[in-house]
């Protein structure tokens, strides 16, 4: 399966002061699956995930104040009762996540609103599995598009690479994720920093 193809862009635009519109596009050759987890205390939207077919795209509305975050999940296979497994972003082998967070490797496209105002970035925290981008539409102030558009599974280490069922590289996992050391994961000082120090 080829993913170098997959891509999730995010358009966010104001509807009203009480809601956004997140319209979510495929521009991929081949469907995917995004997943939606909001933030404590915020509504699940969506149930937490949809299809989304090639070209395709689809709006989902998130109330003022709304944080969360979106990943796409690829290679699914669900059933007609919406259970099944993905390559990479499984929720629980599940179409609708329903609170819960993709697995590791993900994407991520990360969004606080009205916070008084709106934040957003693409994050590889969790790893990459595919692009992502977030482009936003009307608003004020500095409402730059993020991307990650470059396909980094095709550069992924060997030690960071996660494999598909054909053996193509599907997903890249964090330096942290991979080898749980501190110097990786920014939990605790490194020999890097103590060295400086010295």
């Amino acid at each position: 399966m080829d993913f170098l193809h997959f891509s999730l862009v995010l358009l966010l635009s104001n509807l009203s002061v009480d809601a956004a519109i997140f319209t979510l596009q495929n521009k991929c050759n081949n469907t995917i699956w995004p997943g939606i987890l909001a933030g404590g205390g915020h509504p699940v939207l969506d149930d937490g995930g949809l299809e989304l077919n090639p070209h395709a795209s689809i709006n989902v509305t998130a109330p003022a104040g709304w944080s969360g975050r979106f990943w796409a999940r690829n290679g699914c296979t669900f059933d007609d009762s919406g259970e099944g497994n993905c390559a990479t972003g499984n929720c629980g082998n599940v179409l609708k996540c329903k609170g819960a967070g993709g697995v590791p490797p993900v994407s991520l496209a990360e969004f606080t609103l009205d916070s008084p105002m709106d934040f957003y970035d693409v994050s590889l925290v969790d790893g990459y599995n595919m692009p992502i981008s977030i482009i936003p539409l009307g608003g004020s102030g500095n409402c730059s598009k993020v991307t990650c558009v470059s396909d980094l599974n095709i550069k992924c280490p060997d030690g960071l690479q996660v494999k598909g069922d054909g053996g193509d590289v599907v997903g890249c996992k964090s330096a942290c994720m991979a080898f749980q050391k501190p110097e990786y994961c920014c939990s605790a000082e490194s020999t890097y920093t103590k060295d400086k120090a010295s």
